[in-house]
């Protein structure tokens, strides 16, 4: 994203804060705005010469702003609409960020009704479990990445596999990754379990071990790695009994081999 578009970004994130925070059922309009903001993107989508007219900043903002109230005016509900009135009025590099955008904001939005409802840790958990498990089923997946399947025959499947086995916010955000993939579908709900750790404040560390981490373990690790990066840690463990022993950290692009394979395989090629 260029800087412009992360500029009206943060602007347009800080008027959604505000806006859940001044409101007293802010779990359940973060909830509603989320989704609407998902309905928006469809149809911005689905409609080119809209999506260029909202960005167009060769237009005036009040232009920009009225043909908003005229298509979405009597679709979404006020707090939806005066975002998007808020968003149109910035100055976005071009489309498809600030449609990458209303994207970003419509997950912050659910997770911000997690949050309320003091499940935000559990949305970032349930959403890290999810990827690992799609990551591990290649056809699963395949099914799920496949661009030229039906949209809301994938949301269906996925809808059937986690129908009472996650929260409501973790569905929700996990069927609108399905439907626009970046990527593969585990690497986008993974990218949107960092995001949530990222709003509770925490960078994500990626740790596998031969078995699962105790629960002392994973405090005294996320301890360890917070006196190292000098910030908050979520531990997202995952496990591969490959690795024998020990462990392997990942936190953004840097990697600690601690593991039993990894020291044999260090030593092998030291021996060569």
């Amino acid at each position: 994203m260029h800087a412009a578009s992360r500029d009206a970004l943060d602007q347009t994130r800080d008027d959604l804060k505000s806006a859940l925070a001044s409101n007293p059922a802010g779990g359940a309009t973060g909830a509603k705005v989320g989704q609407e903001l998902f309905q928006v993107v469809d149809v911005l989508e689905d409609n080119r010469s809209l999506r260029v007219a909202v960005a167009d900043t060769s237009a005036s903002v009040e232009a920009r702003q009225d043909l908003v109230r005229g298509v979405f005016g009597w679709k979404v509900d006020q707090a939806t609409l005066d975002l998007l009135l808020a968003a149109v009025a910035r100055d976005w590099s071009n489309p498809r960020e600030l449609r990458q955008g209303l994207i970003l904001l419509g997950r912050e939005a659910l997770m911000r009704s997690a949050e309320e409802q003091g499940q935000l840790q559990t949305v970032e958990d349930e959403l890290f479990r999810l990827g690992r498990i799609i990551a591990g089923d290649a056809e699963f997946e395949q099914t799920l990445a496949d661009r030229t399947a039906d949209t809301g025959a994938k949301r269906a499947l996925l809808a059937q596999v986690l129908y009472g086995k996650v929260t409501a916010v973790t569905e929700a955000l996990a069927s609108q990754a399905v439907a626009r993939p970046a990527g593969m579908p585990a690497d986008d709900i993974m990218e949107i379990s960092r995001q949530a750790a990222e709003l509770r404040g925490r960078t994500v560390a990626v740790v596998t071990s031969a078995e699962s981490l105790s629960e002392q373990q994973a405090g005294d690790l996320r301890e360890r790695l917070a006196s190292i990066y000098g910030r908050e840690i979520a531990i997202h463990n995952d496990v591969d009994p490959a690795l024998l022993g020990g462990a392997v950290v990942r936190v953004g692009d840097e990697i600690i081999d601690g593991s039993v394979a990894g020291r044999l395989d260090a030593m092998r090629r030291t021996l060569r």
